[in-house]
């Protein structure tokens, strides 16, 4: 059983209003991990303020060293939440809380190329960035702004949300 299926069934939850909080908050500040995880963290009962500190390392592909895009590290922290892993014994909730990071992976990569920030950005390995608002690099190889992949997480999540409530 999902947190997810444990809820309010009549919370409000439509996915273009939840892409578009996630586009928000980003334009407001929060790093790419925490807007993707600020746009659903109170469907699942999280304080906005925790929500906040607890995904804000992720950004910049983790501390900005430009690995694995914090977009899709704020899609693992949901997947967390959807299929939660109580028992450390319990093997087969372990293997579908894996499967589902993996499917949130696969799709974003699937959509943009790469799950690797620094790929996504353009970057070579070496590569430093210095900018001062985080997470707002551009470069001439990134193919899109990151706020785009907020928005394609965020959409990501929103799609699997809404199969398990119809699946319910």
């Amino acid at each position: 059983m999902t947190r997810f299926k444990e809820m309010d069934k009549g919370m409000d939850f439509n996915i273009e209003e939840r892409v578009q909080k996630a586009r928000d908050l980003h334009a407001e500040g929060y790093n790419c991990s925490q807007a993707v995880f600020l746009a659903y963290s109170d469907l699942f009962g999280i304080d906005k303020q925790f929500a906040a500190v607890i995904s804000a390392p992720l950004g910049g592909g983790i501390g900005r060293l430009r690995e694995v895009c914090g977009s899709v590290c704020a899609m693992s922290l949901l997947a967390g939440q959807i299929v939660p892993v109580y028992d450390p014994a319990d093997k087969d909730v372990k293997a579908r809380n894996y499967a589902l990071v993996q499917e949130f992976a696969n799709k974003f990569r699937e959509k943009n190329g790469a799950i690797v920030c620094r790929e996504l950005l353009g970057l070579n390995k070496t590569e430093q960035t210095e900018e001062q608002d985080f997470g707002r690099i551009t470069t001439k190889y990134q193919r899109k702004s990151c706020r785009e992949y907020v928005a394609d997480a965020a959409r990501i999540v929103g799609e699997k949300l809404n199969q398990l409530t119809i699946d319910s």
